[in-house]
């Protein structure tokens, strides 16, 4: 891909970045050295390119593209085909009834941190009843392979599902991370059956907040709390992913898909029309066409809502 986009390196690696409002008001510097000072507001978007065999597809151009909001065609004003490191979360289901899935889920997750940019900025979120950071006090990221490995094993399969409180913290602590890019990876076997938060309060967050979200469920057909339609509709609206594989053994490779799949990603970003004067849903669809790449999918986030008042959004 290529890397040579110093316009969109500004953008993408500057800190402080509100979606989908944008207020570009960064205030620390990122290892490539690029700051940006700017009130402009501006919608950034993390779109996945697939072939017809469902391979990403890299390389293509700012002109390939087209960008729709509310049906009407996007001046777009920043464009990046590079691989930009990311603010990444895994969030791990430690519920009692992972307990003989933990091993094939852990070493998967594992495998996933190792093969993503080495500049990303990682952490994990273990639950069950409740919902714990993995990474010790005072340490919000790292990029260390070994404290990874032991916030990961940290979690204790025991107790129920909070689902949606748990990723609700995932969202926030996406918040705190210097990267433009936010990404979700949430793997879990069941429905939510005890979070303090409702399933509207997670959907309004994830319209709030820029993450891209992975979903990963590992249900078997006679669980009574198996719901993937979540997990389906959080990746769907995001612009990720989800996964229903039929065995744990197939999370290795799962993981490796979605760790290549979030390096191959195009950032896309134009000015949105002036609000109403209240945070209005506003619907996004990407087209892509490139010759001789037959018929390709883009896949972003369906919806945003656009938030008047940036300062009150969720996840920061």
């Amino acid at each position: 891909m290529d890397r040579k986009q110093p316009s969109l390196c500004v953008l993408a690696c500057a800190a402080g970045v509100v979606f989908p409002t944008l207020s570009l008001l960064a205030q620390d510097q990122e290892p490539d050295g690029f700051v940006i000072r700017s009130d402009v507001r501006l919608v950034l978007l993390d779109v996945s390119v697939k072939d017809r065999a469902g391979r990403p597809v890299s390389g293509l151009k700012r002109d390939q593209f087209r960008v729709f909001e509310d049906g009407k065609p996007q001046t777009v004003t920043e464009f990046a085909n590079s691989d930009i490191p990311v603010t990444v979360g895994l969030v791990i289901d430690e519920s009692f009834s992972m307990r003989p899935k933990r091993d094939d889920v852990l070493a998967a997750a594992f495998t996933f941190i190792g093969e993503s940019n080495p500049l990303d900025e990682t952490f994990v979120v273990n639950f069950n009843d409740t919902v714990k950071l993995g990474l010790p006090t005072g340490t919000p990221f790292s990029g260390n392979g070994q404290e990874l490995q032991a916030a990961l094993f940290r979690g204790v399969p025991e107790g129920r599902t909070a689902l949606n409180d748990a990723v609700i913290v995932g969202l926030k602590h996406l918040g705190l991370g210097r990267r433009a890019k936010k990404t979700l990876v949430v793997i879990s076997d069941g429905g939510d059956n005890a979070s303090v938060h409702t399933r509207r309060q997670l959907i309004d967050m994830v319209e709030r907040t820029p993450a891209t979200i992975y979903t990963i469920g590992l249900y078997t057909g006679e669980d009574p709390d198996r719901d993937p339609g979540l997990l389906t509709r959080l990746a769907h609206m995001s612009g990720g992913d989800v996964y229903l594989p039929e065995k744990p053994t197939e999370m290795l490779a799962i993981c490796r898909r979605i760790a290549k799949d979030i390096r191959a990603r195009y950032t896309i970003g134009y000015i949105p029309a002036r609000g109403s004067g209240k945070a209005d849903l506003r619907h996004i669809r990407v087209k892509v066409s490139a010759p001789g790449h037959g018929a390709l999918t883009a896949r972003t986030r369906t919806s945003y809502r656009y938030d008047v008042n940036p300062a009150t959004r969720g996840g920061g």
